[in-house]
């Protein structure tokens, strides 16, 4: 068969180690040809391809971002670009299609699967951790690396000029980064996006540290979460997602933190830094499974479906059901950190 591979929506860290598996696997075990998509589904739209042969991905195990390069074309922003990626898979004489991506890309995915009767499968890719049906994304992992590196650097830091450090990282929706990264940190409060935000308890903390003498504290929040402020602005994306407002909630929370504490409060947005970079040894071998997992299923003709990861098994579990809702964190897990605020 020939089997084409896509990259879609925000880059992370494992996506070159899924890419490298599918096409070894896939040539190897199963005799199959790979094309690589280029920009996500703007590429399948254009037809714009290259071939990929186990030569051509060779060494990219450690690279971070993507060979392929991304976008957040969406097939289905109206009936023309769904015809041209129909069109798109046709010009490509593509017997089936591997997408990796999130929320976004995957939802796409299943779509062109159930309305168009398109052979894909899917392999879960999000900083974010927020897919439903996987217990764990690649690229989740060294993004709490990165974080957690951070949140340790800035301790000492904060110690040393008595600083109140707010640190802003990745999660629009889930706060999988801001809890893991926070617990591993030994943040003083973390603000996540599943939670009202109670301003009242970080200040709280805040000011019980100092009275005990602890003259600094580190404060992690998720960029999605809500303040009640102006939050989230601007223009949608093509899946209708709202660009967040230019001065990020790490910012708003700091000057909340200065003027009811009067405590030099200082912020470090994260940003996209969370994404870049070589992958953790977790997420190349996780990435590594998945596209192996992916390159089986094509020739199984298991369509319409996504590698997932339950417990220590990599298995496969229907896309719709991966996409349909997102998977947010369960207050018990919040309530795991509640103890060791301030």
């Amino acid at each position: 068969m020939r089997v084409g591979i896509l990259t879609g929506g925000g880059d992370c860290p494992g996506l070159n180690a899924v890419i490298r598996a599918v096409v070894k696997v896939g040539q190897r075990a199963h005799g199959h040809e790979h094309l690589g998509i280029l920009r996500g589904w703007k590429g399948l739209l254009e037809a714009d391809a290259m071939p990929l042969t186990g030569i051509d991905v060779s060494g990219i195990l450690a690279r971070g971002g993507t060979m392929l390069k991304s976008s957040r074309t969406n097939p289905f922003r109206d009936d023309d670009a769904t015809q041209a990626a129909l069109a798109g898979f046709e010009r490509l004489g593509l017997d089936a299609l591997v997408a990796i991506g999130g929320e976004d890309t995957l939802g796409a995915a299943s779509r062109l699967h159930a309305e168009h009767g398109v052979r894909v499968v899917g392999v879960p890719k999000t900083i974010d951790n927020d897919l439903s049906g996987t217990d764990f994304t690649f690229g989740f992992d060294t993004a709490v690396q990165i974080a957690t590196d951070a949140i340790d650097r800035l301790h000492t830091t904060a110690e040393s000029h008595d600083r109140v450090m707010v640190v802003e990282v990745m999660g629009r929706h889930a706060g999988w980064i801001a809890l893991y990264s926070g617990l591993a940190g030994g943040a003083d409060y973390i603000l996540i996006p599943e939670n009202k935000p109670d301003i009242d308890g970080v200040l709280e903390s805040v000011r019980r540290r100092h009275d005990r003498g602890i003259d600094y504290s580190i404060v992690v929040v998720s960029e999605g979460v809500d303040l009640g402020d102006e939050g989230v602005q601007g223009e949608l994306d093509e899946f209708g997602h709202a660009r967040l407002a230019q001065q990020g909630v790490g910012d708003r929370l700091a000057v909340v933190i200065r003027e009811a504490t009067g405590y030099d409060t200082r912020v470090t947005v994260l940003g996209h830094v969370q994404r870049g970079g070589s992958p953790t040894a977790r997420d190349r071998i996780l990435a590594t499974r998945f596209g192996t997992r992916a390159a089986d299923m094509v020739a199984e003709g298991l369509w319409g479906r996504m590698a997932a990861l339950h417990g220590d098994v990599v298995t496969d579990v229907p896309l719709a059901e991966a996409v349909g809702t997102l998977k947010t964190v369960p207050p018990a897990y919040y309530a795991l950190a509640e103890p060791f605020f301030g």
